[in-house]
Formats: structure tokens, C-alpha cells, sequence
């Protein structure tokens, strides 16, 4: 059976003649991203926003319906409902953003909730209501900026890693790619103001850790090929590592672009923001691991001598006394 290659043999791409451009294209999009998130704001869920949680019990069933319940709830029009196994299988969390009218109101609040309640003990009969409170809108986003130091913190003992394994300028070469992902992706959830919930949290995370292995797969190549090809001109040489190692990217995106879309496109609105991140950051992921983490080592200095151990006086002599240059 012939293999199938998307990619052919030998390609000779030069990826790093347009470094500078797409280095522009890219910082303007990082400050578009934050302008964004910092002048329009992330339109955060129930998770980091605050707003009513109701407990529930199905007695008669072995499973709580979720799907059902995230439909049911969903149609009285309080947005997205985050609805979640907690407990036993038949228990659920169900949780909903309050409107602004309603936010610090404890009787509209109740209203919702019993409207919730009623809704769906009509449709289940073996619905028990276990509790209903309200998720303070100052613990939520206490909540948020642990997830968002979370994230920094990761991101940063990824880059610490990267900085051991390789050479300090790997690590701020993988740091700046993922920053440039993290920044797009919230850029794009604060352009469309998408649902940013704990689901986003963890897309991110992936994002992260998509992003890096792209990143690593190219990095080590360098690595290889600085110690293979010494007289090499650096942007030469990482074009080469590029391109020996773009057969993999291109097929590893598109087995993951084959799995995700049609979740996008037919997949349940739930998991659509979710999606849509990932999406988004396999395509930026891809892009930073050529574009953003490989030409930087340019400007700060990688070359020849960056893998080669360095020589003492004495083993100088050594080698001299030995007759080698």
C-alpha cells in the first residue's frame, strides 16, 4: 500500500526570507488582542462571573440527563447553562449567569430559580431539588485570576524547561511563541465576545501544549543540525530544520483539523467556544513554531557554538600539545 504524503521529499521552503514581515504582522496582532480584551472585556461565563447554582438529584435514574437539561435550560433565554455531574451519577450541578438586573437582587434571583426548578421538574418526574445559591460574583473572580496566574505560571515553567533542555534563548523563543498564541486566542474570544468559562481555561492548556511540541520537534532539529552543519549560516540552517521537519506538522494539523471540525460546525453549542480555541490555536500554534520561536533565535544570538561544550585552559593545552587546532 503507497503511503500517502502531503508533504514531498527534500522541500526547500524559504520560511525565514519573510521574517521580518510576518514578525510585524504579529506583534500588531498581540497589541490588537490585548487592545481588545482590555477595551472590550471577556465575556465570562457563570464560572468566573458569578451567578445561581441549583443541586439536583434524579431519584429513578441511574444518570442525570445532561444534555437534556442543558437543552431545557437553556430555552428560558439565561444564556448558556453550565450543567455538570456532581456527586453521584445521577447528581448535577447546574449553574447560570443572572442578568444585570438581577445580580445582587435576591429575590429575582429566587424567581429564576424556581422558574429553572419548574421547568424542569416538568419534565422529570424524579427530580428532587437538593439546594439553589448564589455563586458570589467576588469569589468567581477571585476563581478567574487563580486560573489566569495558573496559566502564566505554566507557561512560564514550560519555558524554564525548555531554557535547561536547550539553551536561554530556546526558552524565550518558546515563552514569546506561546504568549503570541495565548494573546490571539483571548483576541479572538474578545472580539466575538464567545463564552471565556473554565472549558476556554482548558483549551488554552491545550493550546499550550500543542503549541510546544510543535515547538520542541523544531527546536531539537536545530539542535541536531547545529552540531551536524557548523559552518552553516543560521537562517540556512533553520530553514533546513524547518522543512525536515514540516512533513510532520502539516499531517499531525490536519489529523486534528480532520477531528475538530466537524465538531465546530455540527458539533452541540456547548462545546462550540471550546472548539473554536482549539481551532484557532492549532493553525496559530503551527504558524509561531515557524514564524515566531524559529527566527528569534536569530536576533538573540544563537549560532555554531551554542551546543559545543566550552574549552578549559588546560584542555586547550591539551589539545594543542596533541597537535589538533
Amino acid at each position: 500500500m503507497r503511503l500517502l504524503k502531503l508533504v514531498p521529499d527534500n522541500t526547500n521552503i524559504k520560511f525565514l526570507k519573510w521574517r521580518a514581515p510576518f514578525y510585524i504582522v504579529s506583534i500588531l496582532l498581540i497589541l490588537a488582542s490585548w487592545a481588545l480584551v482590555f477595551s472590550e472585556g471577556l465575556n465570562y461565563g457563570v464560572d468566573f462571573a458569578g451567578g445561581l447554582e441549583i443541586r439536583a438529584t434524579f431519584e429513578q435514574s441511574e444518570q442525570a440527563p445532561i444534555p437534556e437539561l442543558r437543552e431545557q435550560v437553556g430555552s428560558l433565554g439565561y444564556g448558556s447553562p453550565v450543567v455538570q455531574q456532581f456527586g453521584a451519577d445521577n447528581q448535577v450541578s447546574i449553574r447560570v449567569r443572572l442578568p444585570a438586573e438581577a445580580e445582587g437582587d435576591n429575590e429575582a434571583a429566587q424567581r429564576i430559580a424556581n422558574e429553572i426548578v419548574a421547568e424542569i421538574a416538568a419534565n422529570h418526574e424524579d427530580f428532587r431539588l437538593d439546594g439553589n445559591d448564589n455563586v458570589s460574583g467576588k469569589v468567581s473572580s477571585e476563581f478567574r485570576d487563580t486560573a489566569l496566574w495558573a496559566l502564566i505560571a505554566a507557561m512560564a515553567a514550560i519555558s524554564l524547561y525548555i531554557w535547561i533542555r536547550f539553551e536561554w534563548q530556546f526558552g524565550v523563543g518558546a515563552l514569546f511563541a506561546l504568549f503570541h498564541d495565548v494573546s490571539l486566542t483571548l483576541g479572538m474570544f474578545a472580539l466575538f465576545q464567545l463564552e471565556f468559562s473554565l472549558q476556554i481555561i482548558a483549551a488554552i492548556l491545550a493550546i499550550i501544549g500543542y503549541s510546544l511540541n510543535d515547538t520542541i520537534v523544531v527546536y531539537d532539529r536545530i539542535r541536531e543540525n547545529l552540531k551536524k552543519y557548523r559552518k552553516m549560516p543560521l537562517p540556512e540552517l533553520l530553514d533546513l530544520s524547518v522543512n525536515e521537519t514540516l512533513a510532520r506538522t502539516v499531517m499531525t494539523s490536519l489529523t486534528l483539523l480532520v477531528a475538530l471540525l466537524p465538531l465546530l460546525f455540527f458539533g452541540p453549542e456547548s462545546l462550540f467556544g471550546l472548539t473554536a480555541a482549539i481551532t484557532l490555536g492549532i493553525f496559530v500554534g503551527t504558524y509561531s513554531s515557524v514564524y515566531m520561536a524559529a527566527p528569534i533565535l536569530i536576533w538573540l544570538g544563537v549560532n555554531s557554538d551554542s551546543f559545543v561544550p566550552q574549552e578549559g585552559v588546560a584542555e586547550k593545552q591539551e589539545r594543542i600539545a596533541r597537535g589538533e587546532q
